[in-house]
């Protein structure tokens, strides 16, 4: 009898099972934990490319697209390889003015040069204040000085941030003339021998012990880069700037505010010295594809981006990087498997885990030169960078706000779920021009990097928040950057079905988002100003 009865019922359970296999799955708080969990243990070792915590991110996050039903991104592979070049730096010293400045504590220098062995004597040292040349803001602190074989003392950030007036620069909103990145390769393209940034934590939006955890270590860069390098680069502590300008018998007080009203330059009547001695290795690190096809448009896509790294480990202590970037790449990983479990759309939506974000953008920068499909077929990209961990929010914020067309998808979605749009929390730090999006707003692709805002749902949302703002302070690129059981991910469902139908609808749609009149990159995709499919 039983037996009889287990006949008729085990089929009808094989029967649900299989409809519920098939149904439309919702963002789940319970797979989001696993994914985060797993991907900032111990067991990945801070998830730096090219080493074993690689090749173990590689395998979970394939498994997971596969688990999804996705295809392979990159013809019959999941996996894009980026090659890359791996310096570590040995030994490192810098002399100023006579001075020597202690490693770590005073400075921080390396170099991307393919040379083991790398000197510098004798070289002027020349203060270019911002380091900045802009010629659509009618800017120069290099006009009329030739830094050739010189090395060059700058300030972070740009003027407008320094002034707080709107009318320079972008205010306190920092341009992409107020990043590192540029400023080193602007050093270059002027022939500067070393090029030396003064870290000041306010402008800069993170403390000295950000340089020292990100500055140290392997460093990558994409091989054979044509990027101007100078042949060293590297940060100066505040206060070991003021001592330096203090031996040139300068007030670096006064030059800092002289170089926020105008251009400015000042040879400081002292030279630089320094050796570094580094080792360079060559490797393949890898960006993984997943791709869901269009049913209608498939030579249209829509993208999604994470970045799976973070910075390894450091003199055996782990940088897990959870919040940074484990959470992203879990939220991408969800979004990916509710839009797989509904089903095509009318472009095809491409998922994108990238390397080497930390170390430069570099997995984004590589496929956005290298895409399976040009970027001209591509509406927009939806970026993910940590998410929000505090809580659900009354507001919403868009990153660098007022870019592009891409933004009102967003806002459509957070409106219908009763958020407002808030400020940004800290448009100085530059957030729109320090993760992978902005690889592609330099083609000419809009992209959007949004996050939860800054107000909590409820009051007990709010003392949780308090709570756990104090317990993560100062956990941004450190060793307890970590995975912790007692997070609210309410917050991130919430934003995470931001993005999903955000992205829903741009896949459904056939309007090209551009970019709108106020932004530096109009020129590149300019907004239509029509009222668009997908903008009503």
């Amino acid at each position: 009898m039983i037996r009889n009865i287990l006949l008729v019922v085990l089929p009808l359970l094989a029967a649900c099972a299989s409809d519920s296999a098939h149904a439309p799955l919702e963002p789940s708080e319970q797979r989001l934990r696993a994914d985060i969990a797993e991907l900032s243990s111990d067991r990945f070792q801070g998830r730096l490319p090219t080493t074993e915590g690689e090749t173990l991110t590689l395998a979970y996050l394939e498994q997971a697209f596969r688990q999804a039903g996705l295809q392979p991104g990159n013809g019959s592979s999941f996996l894009q390889p980026v090659a890359m070049s791996r310096f570590q730096t040995e030994s490192a010293r810098l002399t100023l003015g006579g001075t020597s400045y202690r490693y770590l504590f005073d400075m921080v220098i390396g170099s991307f040069k393919p040379q083991t062995d790398i000197a510098i004597s004798d070289s002027e040292l020349v203060f270019v204040g911002y380091g900045i040349n802009a010629p659509e803001y009618g800017w120069n602190d290099y006009e009329g000085l030739d830094v050739r074989g010189k090395t060059v003392v700058m300030l972070v950030n740009d003027p407008g941030f320094a002034s707080a007036d709107p009318a320079k620069f972008r205010g306190t909103t920092m341009t992409y003339y107020g990043r590192w990145d540029y400023k080193f390769a602007e050093a270059g393209r002027q022939g500067a021998a070393a090029a030396l940034i003064i870290h000041d934590t306010k402008p800069a939006s993170y403390p000295w012990a950000v340089v020292q955890n990100s500055w140290t270590g392997p460093q990558l860069d994409l091989a054979n880069s044509t990027d101007p390098h100078p042949q060293l680069e590297g940060w100066l502590s505040l206060e070991a700037a003021r001592g330096l300008f203090a031996q040139a018998n300068l007030d670096l007080n006064h030059l800092m505010q002289q170089a926020t009203l105008a251009p400015t330059a000042q040879p400081l009547g002292l030279t630089a010295q320094a050796t570094l001695k580094q080792s360079i290795e060559h490797a393949t690190s890898y960006n993984v594809l997943a791709v869901l096809p269009g049913n209608e448009r498939s030579d249209e896509e829509v993208l999604y981006t994470a970045h799976w790294d973070h910075i390894g480990a450091h003199n055996g202590e782990i940088y897990n990087g959870a919040l940074d970037n484990a959470s992203g790449t879990a939220a991408m990983l969800e979004i990916a498997r509710v839009m797989a479990s509904r089903g095509p759309m009318a472009r095809t939506v491409r998922f994108l885990a990238v390397t080497g974000e930390e170390q430069g953008l570099l997995g984004s920068r590589y496929y956005a030169a290298n895409p399976v499909v040009p970027l001209s077929q591509v509406a927009g990209v939806f970026n993910i960078d940590s998410t929000n961990v505090f809580g659900k929010t009354r507001d919403y914020t868009i990153v660098g706000q007022g870019q592009s067309e891409l933004e009102q998808y967003l806002i459509n979605v957070s409106e219908a779920q009763q958020r407002t749009i808030g400020p940004e929390r800290n448009p100085g730090a530059g957030g729109y021009y320090r993760s992978d999006h902005f690889s592609f707003v330099k083609h000419g692709v809009p992209a959007v990097y949004a996050r939860g805002g800054a107000k909590p749902w409820d009051e007990a949302t709010a003392a949780y928040k308090t709570q756990m703002s104090v317990m993560m302070q100062g956990c941004y690129h450190n060793t307890c950057d970590i995975y912790r059981p007692e997070w609210d991910l309410s917050g991130t469902l919430q934003d995470i079905e931001v993005y999903l139908e955000a992205g829903q609808a741009l896949a459904q749609s056939e309007h090209w988002p551009g970019f709108l009149p106020n932004s530096e990159f109009h020129a590149l995709r300019p907004a239509a100003g029509d009222s668009a499919v997908g903008l009503q």
